[in-house]
């Protein structure tokens, strides 16, 4: 815990004990970490610094009203399908409509590619509709 509070410190985050303690569980077992509080109090800031003090990358989903799983989980580039559909009407090339080149992913779909290597950030989670 001692070593957790320093590294946080060393980042410019200053976390108090019950932060610290939470931080240290969801690291240790492996879980998810719920922080709920005022706006500017830094619930956003705890991912960012926990990103740098892992080395790993911070996918940020930002939730709005209206937002929809194509634009949390990944959307198809249909103006780059339909390019190919018409180079391979003319027979300049074959493609796989739906291979990874025509993906545009997004943040959930990246964080789940990322696997460990990321730290995934749901930021205003109580706007989303359900």
């Amino acid at each position: 815990m001692e070593e957790l509070e320093a590294a946080l410190a060393e980042h410019a985050y200053l976390a108090d004990r019950g932060l610290t303690t939470a931080i240290y569980l969801a690291l240790h077992l492996d879980r998810p970490l719920l922080l709920e509080g005022e706006a500017g109090v830094g619930k956003t800031e705890v991912a960012k610094v926990l990103a740098a003090l892992l080395d790993r990358e911070l996918v940020r989903l930002q939730c709005y009203e209206g937002i929809d799983a194509s634009q949390a989980l990944y959307e198809w580039d249909y103006s780059r399908q339909l390019i190919a559909v018409r180079a391979a009407q003319l027979g300049e090339g074959q493609a796989d409509l739906f291979g990874r080149e025509f993906l545009v992913e997004r943040p959930l779909l990246a964080a789940v590619r990322a696997g460990s290597r990321a730290v995934l950030l749901i930021d205003e989670l109580d706007r989303a509709d359900d």
